[in-house]
């Protein structure tokens, strides 16, 4: 197995397993790409500032989240490649190249990450 790899996925999750940090990545993703300043977030999760940072330094840290200055703002995106990355990283350990396992997994994604209107 690949260390780096491994480690990478198991700082990915303990990133998320923490509420507020999960409320703030999903929300993340759902403003890509524009992103959000940190005080919107703090607002929309009614965190405080400065726990709302302390949060956002462990998404960064891990790799979940992006930060650009804008003015007297920092704007956070969610690291959409690096939330791909660790997908494959789980389909491929997970499934370790059996078809029988990997194509109804896949199969199974499209749909459940992006329903039509018929569903």
């Amino acid at each position: 197995m690949d260390n780096q790899a491994d480690q990478t996925t198991l700082d990915t999750f303990a990133a998320l397993s923490q509420a507020t940090r999960l409320d703030a990545f999903r929300l993340l993703v759902r403003h890509e790409p524009e992103g959000l300043p940190a005080g919107e977030i703090a607002r929309r999760l009614e965190v405080p500032n400065n726990t709302l940072s302390a949060h956002l330094s462990v998404l960064s840290r891990a790799g979940l989240v992006t930060q650009r200055r804008e003015s007297r703002s920092v704007i956070y995106r969610a690291n959409l490649a690096h939330m791909l990355s660790t997908v494959q990283f789980l389909v491929r350990d997970c499934c370790d190249a059996s078809p029988e396992v990997c194509h109804p997994l896949l199969a199974s994604l499209a749909p459940a990450c992006c329903p039509t209107d018929e569903e």
